[in-house]
């Protein structure tokens, strides 16, 4: 006999297949994950995973089109016509990062002008580095080689992300951003065996943007919300601390061959745990800027609704056109 509950007025028979049907779906998905397999858009996958899929590639593909400001503001003043052109190459390579990523989180059901419109309507974040001024030429040259680098750092542990669209976009994006980080490293080489005023631009626009530049791996591991689960889901890698601390083992050397100086006096090798230590960031400051209270916060986003309304017509033409050539295809084919 079958029970139905009152209820629903269903069967509890039925309730309790769909439910074993759940748990077989999820352990299949966990034991995929845990096997290092790739999960693809048409698998089983669980909310929470999709979500926070979407969560992490939004932000990433935010993060790429409002990283574009900080840098075209320097395109028409660059010193010669070689950093224009590598200026306006690394630009246009950053839109093409913010495609690939809309592109990915597309394939999770969710739409290019869904996302936009949280990011505009200020439901959805991007990294908070990009709220901070480009003051001078060597601020170029420093988000470069310390926010690239940092990115690179973040980033590369993503192509061996689970989700497969996400891992498979990254591994262009790397290869680019390393591209990016080499130019900045390059860019602020040139300035510190320049002349003295040369050498001291390039000092403060790396005293400017080293702490920041910590920042970009996101909160203490303890405050973090979703980087454990993350990591369980092999969609992260390795927690932000690990991240961080390696980037600090990295760019310490580095300031070394540059001839520049990294703006925190307790950095140090320590022995015991072979890595550097550094001293405490201001999360006080991460957080403000987080909540939209940084120095360019406001000019970002306003800059970036105005590009997208502007940009209507672009949207509008290429959407009529290609309305137009598949209508026209299926009279060629009837």
């Amino acid at each position: 006999m079958v029970a139905v509950t009152p209820e629903t007025g269903t069967s509890s028979t039925a309730d309790a297949r769909s439910g074993d049907l759940a748990d077989q779906l999820r352990a299949s998905f966990d034991a995929a994950v845990a096997a290092e397999e790739r999960v693809e858009p048409r698998d089983w996958m669980p909310d929470e995973y999709r979500a926070s899929l979407v969560r992490q590639m939004a932000q990433h593909a935010h993060s790429e089109i409002i990283g574009m400001q900080p840098e075209a503001n320097w395109i028409t003043r660059a010193p010669s016509l070689r950093r224009k052109a590598i200026l306006m190459a690394k630009v246009q390579d950053e839109a093409g990062h913010g495609l690939y990523l809309y592109s990915a989180a597309e394939t999770l059901g969710t739409s290019r002008d869904e996302l936009l419109d949280k990011l505009h309507a200020g439901k959805q974040k991007y990294s908070s580095i990009f709220n901070y001024p480009t003051l001078t030429w060597a601020d170029v040259g420093a988000i470069g080689w310390l926010v690239d680098g940092a990115a690179i750092t973040n980033q590369v542990p993503i192509c061996r992300c689970s989700y497969g669209p996400y891992a498979r976009a990254m591994v262009r994006i790397c290869k680019e951003e390393s591209f990016h980080q080499r130019q900045g490293y390059e860019l602020l080489l040139a300035l510190s065996r320049g002349t003295e005023a040369q050498h001291a631009m390039a000092q403060d626009a790396v005293d400017r943007w080293w702490w920041p530049s910590l920042m970009m791996f996101g909160p203490p591991d303890d405050e973090s919300a979703h980087s454990a689960q993350s990591m369980a889901w092999r969609i992260k890698r390795h927690s932000n601390d690990e991240l961080r601390q390696r980037f600090v083992d990295i760019a310490v050397p580095q300031a070394e061959s540059l001839g520049l100086t990294l703006p925190d006096p307790d950095i140090k090798w320590n022995e015991e745990r072979g890595h550097h230590d550094f001293g405490a960031i201001d999360w006080a400051e991460f957080w403000d800027v987080l909540k939209g209270n940084g120095p360019c916060n406001e000019q970002r986003i306003n800059q970036r609704r105005t590009a997208h309304e502007e940009g209507a017509w672009v949207r509008d033409a290429a959407a009529a056109y290609a309305e137009k050539h598949t209508s026209t295809g299926r009279e060629v084919q009837a």
